[in-house]
């Protein structure tokens, strides 16, 4: 696989220690007794997607972002795709030809790992999810939503790792993801 793209880690850095690993906030949350996980919303993922790959969002059904779809789950879980009854197919063809940012993120936020798979290598497995999309929204018992996941094995084998926080510091930056091309 190859990716050409250029990717904003310090501008990404910068919105990760303003907005979602927010110390301040962290700490005002552990004092009271609230969950920390959960307390970033996913408009947050899509907007750090947005500002690590340069992409704007696109408004409407389909993808997140006008050319990547942006996915966040807590390290090791799997990643969710939801499928509206309106606009699913439509999703589910974006999905085949857009690149996919995985964001796996510690309970804690302290610790963040995004890569990129390119929408064509995760066609086939979009592909196997086509029947059971048309088969959800047939007939008259007819569901709103299509859930499948992509699990976080899949996401570390075949993704390239482009963005690594590790105790709330960026530890890779552009010149080493330059080199791993």
């Amino acid at each position: 696989m190859f990716y050409a793209m250029k990717y904003h880690l310090g501008e990404a850095y910068d919105f990760y220690k303003k907005f979602i690993y927010n110390k301040e906030k962290q700490t005002l949350l552990a004092e009271r007794n609230l969950h920390v996980a959960g307390s970033v919303p996913s408009v947050d993922w899509e907007l750090f997607g947005a500002i690590l790959t340069g992409d704007d969002g696109k408004g409407g059904y389909g993808s997140d972002l006008k050319r990547h779809e942006i996915k966040s789950s807590v390290s090791g879980a799997s990643f969710e795709y939801q499928y509206h009854l309106n606009g699913g197919m439509k999703k589910l063809a974006d999905d085949m030809k857009v690149d996919h940012i995985f964001i796996s993120y510690s309970p804690d936020y302290r610790d963040i790992e995004a890569r990129v798979i390119k929408g064509t290598v995760l066609k086939k497995t979009f592909k196997g999810w086509e029947p059971g999309l048309i088969e959800n929204y047939a007939g008259p018992n007819r569901k709103q939503r299509y859930r499948r996941s992509i699990s976080y094995g899949t996401v570390k084998s075949d993704g390239k790792l482009i963005l690594k926080i590790e105790q709330g510091e960026l530890v890779q930056d552009e010149a080493s993801v330059a080199t791993k091309k």
